[in-house]
């Protein structure tokens, strides 16, 4: 049988290794602090875990697992499930084309970061997301009119995500360019770029395929509740 690839269970590995310090949680479960970012994970399927999950998620809030789903109690509401498609950029990362000024974003850019996540990519950027790496724009009239950064990060890859353009700039190929200068950034650094997106989401996944990205696999998502009840059992 095949060795498990490490992202086959992306916030596991990011969590017990580059991101350690983000970490809350031991043993086999670890979790991102809420205002970082709404993930949570579990080691391997084959372990329970609940009580574990419980001391680190207080009753009501939500979190989201993606790969390996935890075998829980009824005191986890599954609110949501689908596949999301993980795709990587192994071979020469993809041409820089001539466009738009962008420019790195920082502390500064939060509140139009949180506007424009809030408006096209809601729920998964939270007030400190930012801090998990590298963001970079473009300002038109005004304001922030597309983003993207890295989120995930781990020994050998990092993750391409918040790829966000609003609703008044879109057909511009702003996405094209974010995407292209982070890939080549991160390959330059030694790392595998990869990302994650929609299986439902047929127009990104055609614009990633064009620069260079292939499909690797196609992992789970489960968004849990938990519950001061009971609720249907998460597996």
């Amino acid at each position: 049988m095949d060795e498990p690839h490490p992202l086959d269970n992306p916030m596991w590995q990011a969590l017990t290794t580059r991101q350690r310090s983000f970490a809350i949680g031991e043993g086999n479960v670890r979790r991102y602090a809420p205002e970082v970012a709404p993930f949570a994970a579990v080691r391997d399927p084959g372990v329970d875990i609940d009580a574990e999950l419980a001391a680190i998620v207080p009753v009501g809030e939500v979190v989201i697992l993606v790969g390996v789903s935890p075998a829980v109690s009824r005191a986890w509401r599954v609110l949501d499930s689908g596949v999301v498609i993980q795709m990587t950029c192994a071979g020469a990362p993809p041409p820089v084309p001539a466009g738009a000024r962008w420019a790195e974003l920082g502390a500064q850019d939060r509140p139009a970061m949180l506007a424009l996540t809030a408006l096209v990519y809601p729920e998964y950027f939270r007030e400190r997301t930012a801090e998990l790496g590298r963001y970079i724009g473009i300002h038109r009239e005004g304001g922030l009119a597309a983003m993207a950064g890295e989120r995930l990060a781990t020994d050998s890859a990092v993750e391409i995500s918040a790829v966000c353009t609003h609703p008044r700039c879109t057909g511009r190929g702003y996405a094209t360019l974010l995407v292209a200068l982070l890939a080549r950034d991160i390959a330059a650094r030694g790392a595998l770029p990869f990302l994650h997106v929609s299986e439902h989401n047929t127009r990104a996944i055609d614009l990633y395929q064009r620069m260079g990205f292939r499909e690797r696999a196609r992992l789970g998502l489960w968004k849990l509740r938990r519950e001061a009840g009971e609720g249907r059992a998460a597996r």
